[in-house]
């Protein structure tokens, strides 16, 4: 049914269907917080691939190795994947919602910590030898 009470029409819909078509209603506070959820690793995507950008101007203006630049652009790609990992978990915890079954386990946290460890270590390494 829409809001207006009449039986629901095919532009009321939610998008997208594989989802909003499978199972049960779930409390609305459980939805929004997924929801936030996806947005805050969005987010966090978005400063990776900032991040890397920023790098390369650093680089440039510093004088420092352009090997960075490596590092920068492979910053530019996790955060493009990470973004659709949001997605994808999202997609994943909310038919989980649906259908009554356990939520599923964070696939990108460890990943995200690993590639944190490997950066951090390889951007020491190299300021240490620039310097």
């Amino acid at each position: 049914m829409s809001e207006r009470g009449g039986a629901a029409e095919p532009g009321d819909r939610r998008r997208p269907h594989a989802v909003f078509d499978v199972g049960e209603e779930p409390d609305p506070r459980f939805s929004m917080a997924n929801e936030r959820t996806a947005l805050a690793w969005v987010r966090t995507s978005l400063a990776v691939v900032a991040g890397g950008v920023g790098l390369t101007s650093v680089v440039r203006l510093a004088g420092l190795s352009r090997s960075l630049d490596l590092v920068a652009g492979a910053m530019c790609l996790v955060g493009g994947w990470l973004a659709v990992s949001a997605i994808l978990g999202w997609r994943r915890r909310e038919l989980a919602l649906r259908t009554g079954r356990p939520l599923p386990p964070p696939v990108a946290l460890p990943w995200v910590a690993g590639a944190l460890v490997v950066g951090s270590v390889v951007l020491a390494v190299v300021v240490l030898a620039a310097a």
